[in-house]
């Protein structure tokens, strides 16, 4: 009993990991495991939202949801979304951590021309690396971006606060110990703003959702030759309408997933509050599989299959969870 219990107290005395300890992330040892970072396939995703607009509900974040959808697309399975502040210690923390544990990370937000855009910065920070002017941005900068109407003098020749504040969206975190092509990459010929790629693995990207959204349309071809199925069509869902609650139906479905989860398939089941149907998931790569559970689905939850959620709504009605 006593052996057990000094076990445990030594466990718990253990320190914990310190994502801020520098010397990991320095030296050619980090930029040769970076490199590595880079080639590897492609399995597992992370999303970090960055922003005081977004916690302070000013801002709506729209983007780890499309990153989601996005994500699934591609057959990439998302493991974690967060949301933090303009925080230099909490995004070198996040990034560090994310960087360690998923295989693809996208940050979104900071990046701007103001004091309180500090992605850049703290990412450099977070892995040791200088904030370096990179050339080609800034001719893609000066070639495709036009004056502001409130500044429609603005000179690239001339120093002024105005170009100062533009040139931090192209002073970005750089290795020179790794090729320019795996941390720097332009996805549209009509778009300066790059995807700055740091530590091999973390892509930044804007907060802005068009420009978030076209960066990332623009970076697929890029990521198709990492994913297990080139083709990204290797995940399947399959939609459920049941006019039951979810406690009339989770027995069912405790059983279904104990037999689907060694299969690789999830079952989830999802409440549509003030709707007359809830609905329940199956989701998996295992195609002909999840396809032979169908009428046994159906039969369990006393429901059918449908394409869209909600398709099927019996308007006015409500329906308990």
């Amino acid at each position: 009993m006593f052996s057990r219990l000094n076990q445990v107290a030594r466990h718990l005395t253990r320190p914990l990991p310190n994502y801020l300890h520098n010397s990991a992330f320095a030296g050619p040892a980090a930029a040769t495991m970076a490199q590595e970072r880079s080639k590897r396939m492609m399995n597992t995703a992370a999303c970090l939202i960055i922003g005081d607009e977004v916690l302070g509900g000013k801002t709506v974040d729209t983007n780890s949801a499309w990153f989601a959808k996005y994500s699934f697309s591609l057959g990439i399975n998302l493991k974690r979304v967060e949301v933090i502040s303009d925080d230099e210690g909490e995004i070198v923390e996040a990034a560090r951590r994310m960087s360690s544990n998923y295989d693809f990370v996208v940050t979104s937000g900071g990046i701007g021309p103001t004091h309180d855009d500090i992605t850049y910065q703290s990412i450099a920070r977070a892995f040791n690396l200088p904030l370096v002017l990179h050339d080609a941005s800034y001719e893609k900068m000066k070639a495709l971006s036009k004056p502001h109407p409130s500044n429609p003098n603005f000179d690239w020749n001339v120093d002024s606060p105005a170009k100062t504040a533009k040139l931090r969206m192209v002073q970005l975190p750089y290795d020179s110990a790794l090729p320019d092509a795996d941390q720097v990459v332009f996805v549209a010929d009509d778009l300066w703003v790059p995807v700055s790629v740091v530590n091999g693995n973390i892509h930044i990207l804007p907060g802005i959702p068009r420009l978030f959204e076209k960066m990332l349309t623009g970076l697929k071809p890029r990521l198709l030759p990492r994913l297990t199925d080139p083709e990204g069509k290797g995940v399947h869902r399959i939609l459920f309408s049941t006019p039951m609650a979810e406690s009339e139906v989770a027995g069912f479905l405790t059983e279904l997933s104990a037999k689907t989860e060694p299969r690789g398939v999830k079952v989830g089941s999802y409440p549509r509050w003030g709707k007359s149907r809830n609905t329940v998931t199956l989701v998996g790569r295992d195609q002909e599989f999840m396809e032979s559970l169908v009428q046994e689905v159906e039969r369990g939850v006393r429901g059918h299959r449908v394409k869209v959620e909600g398709e099927d709504d019996d308007s006015g009605s409500d329906k308990e969870a």
